[in-house]
């Protein structure tokens, strides 16, 4: 599949020609992760960014960047957005074009009821990654009544929960098993690892790029941000997450010869989209 390109800017456009996107993430516990999603929005493209996270965490995520705005909402005892943050997360949904739902989300019980009731009553187009693929493995059937775009973005482990199987794929099935795994949840999947796989059951692209020191904390939410940001602007689904993937592959390529394999870190990875996104396009 042939990667599409991002679309010229005119010289008239405003940020909001540029997508406004909701990321619902961040706990107590894990802050950094809607932080690196907000940020790598924002060098994605976006032209606004919130994100939606718990009361206690909104400190130290409004550190991390002064370009996104927050949400600060209910949070359970243990620090992570619970039940009644519902109708506030909705309400920010109606005024934004993109939803990413997962980053530092948390397994707690509560929080994954309500990752499902999001997934079920917005209508956005949504990137779903980490807690909430664990949240909808619960209930899977809530995804394939979207009709918005949905894009999936699970690691091998998350994979295996969302299919129902008992391990991940081998190395030569990935594709088949992201293929049928899309088609039966009417989403893109983009299966991460070596070669990471996006498919939308029918179609599909193969990154050839990054490399191990990629495995680090905080990456696949950098990659998060990213899709949510080129969904905008990007007609198709399938090709608005391969080209995010591949850049994402790309940064972290520049990442390693500046800083190698073994101490770079999802920060590092960010911090090299920009020259990411200039190779070549």
């Amino acid at each position: 599949m042939k990667l599409p390109a991002i679309p010229t800017r005119s010289e008239e456009a405003h940020k909001g020609d540029f997508g406004k996107i909701l990321i619902v993430g961040g706990s107590c516990a894990m802050p950094g992760a809607a932080a690196l999603a907000g940020a790598a929005a924002l060098r994605a493209g976006a032209g606004l960014v919130k994100i939606a996270l718990p009361r206690s965490a909104a400190t130290s995520v409004a550190a991390f960047c002064p370009c996104y705005t927050l949400l600060p909402c209910a949070e359970t005892d243990e620090g992570t957005l619970s039940g009644d943050a519902l109708a506030k997360i909705l309400e920010g949904a109606e005024d934004s074009d993109i939803l990413a739902l997962g980053p530092g989300l948390s397994t707690s019980p509560e929080t994954a009821r309500l990752a499902l009731k999001i997934i079920h009553f917005s209508s956005l187009p949504m990137v779903i990654d980490a807690d909430g693929l664990n949240a909808l493995a619960l209930e899977p059937s809530v995804i394939r009544k979207r009709k918005a775009p949905s894009v999936l973005t699970p690691h091998p482990g998350e994979f295996a929960r969302l299919a129902k199987t008992r391990t991940p794929p081998p190395q030569d099935k990935r594709l088949h098993a992201a293929r049928e795994l899309a088609t039966r949840l009417n989403a893109t999947v983009l299966l991460k690892g070596h070669k990471t796989v996006v498919t939308d059951g029918k179609d599909h692209h193969v990154v050839d790029k990054g490399n191990p020191g990629m495995a680090t904390a905080g990456s696949g939410d950098v990659l998060t941000g990213t899709i949510a940001a080129l969904l905008h602007v990007i007609d198709r689904p399938l090709e608005a997450a391969a080209l995010a993937a591949d850049t994402h592959a790309e940064a972290g390529d520049l990442a390693a010869e500046t800083f190698g394999q073994i101490s770079m870190t999802a920060a590092d990875i960010l911090d090299q989209l920009p020259r990411a996104f200039g190779s070549g396009r």
